[in-house]
């Protein structure tokens, strides 16, 4: 449990287990808590290496926006930083799009990528979640300090202050307007797309993005010889608040990530 500079922010990240190296990185405003009894199940059999974005947890904010862009940046410069050649990258929601940016931006470091709950695009949301991200910023940050968020932050930022200021620099970044589309359908990592069947993104978007993966078009033939590399999984019974806290997701993280290439 320490910091590694990277970029310029002292980036906090955590070490579990023992085996190949899995970065995991968290949602929006939330720290490595959230992940629950998932990190555990992953250490099991990974040296998962859970991460603290900027500003958020552990990790103290820095003079710059938050952008998935540098966020990315910023896993690529701590998985060289650990002396990896490369890693497998798994996050969830804000940390998902993170996730994305890391093997769209350095290619050569992502073996495998395991994108939870976020969308290739902003319109993937659906409309009510995009009227709510607009609603973000320090106010709305105020409002929630009575929430397992702040209970969470408060616990351990550097800068407790600092949280309205994480509730302006995050509207900022939800607010923004994105398209992936063209940069997934290039990603080399073999992917696994998971989102829950409630999510706060449409199963239509979720099938959409797989297909720029490559995936879902066409049939796979009687011994799968016509299937892609890459996997989609909707889970049942969750939503986007709840989806890694489903049991069958460390089995099939694993065997995703143990599958021969």
């Amino acid at each position: 449990m320490t910091y590694a500079e990277v970029n310029g922010v002292p980036l906090w990240y955590e070490e579990h287990g023992e085996g190949e190296p899995l970065v995991l990185l968290h949602g929006g405003f939330w720290t490595i808590e959230m992940f629950g009894a998932l990190l555990p199940a992953l250490a099991a059999r990974r040296r998962v290496i859970a991460v603290e974005l900027q500003g958020h947890g552990h990790t103290p904010d820095v003079d710059r926006p938050l952008r998935y862009e540098t966020f990315g940046d910023d896993v690529a410069a701590l998985i060289r930083h650990l002396g990896l050649a490369r890693a497998d990258v798994m996050g969830y929601s804000l940390g998902g799009g993170a996730a994305l940016r890391t093997a769209m931006q350095h290619p050569d470091q992502v073996r495998r990528l395991i994108v939870v709950s976020v969308p290739v695009r902003r319109s993937g949301w659906f409309p009510e979640v995009i009227a709510g991200m607009a609603q973000i910023g320090p106010q709305a940050a105020e409002g929630m300090k009575g929430s397992p968020l702040y209970a969470a932050y408060e616990k351990v930022a550097p800068r407790v202050e600092d949280w309205p200021v994480l509730g302006a620099k995050m509207g900022d970044l939800l607010r923004g307007d994105y398209d992936w589309s063209a940069e997934a359908a290039r990603i080399t990592a073999r992917t696994m797309l998971v989102y829950a069947d409630a999510d706060s993104v449409p199963t239509t978007h979720a099938a959409e993005f797989y297909a720029l993966l490559g995936g879902g078009l066409r049939d796979a033939e009687w011994d799968a010889s016509k299937r892609g590399p890459n996997l989609l999984a909707i889970l049942p019974g969750r939503t986007h608040y709840d989806v890694t806290a489903a049991p069958s997701l460390p089995s099939l993280v694993e065997e995703f990530l143990s599958a021969p290439e």
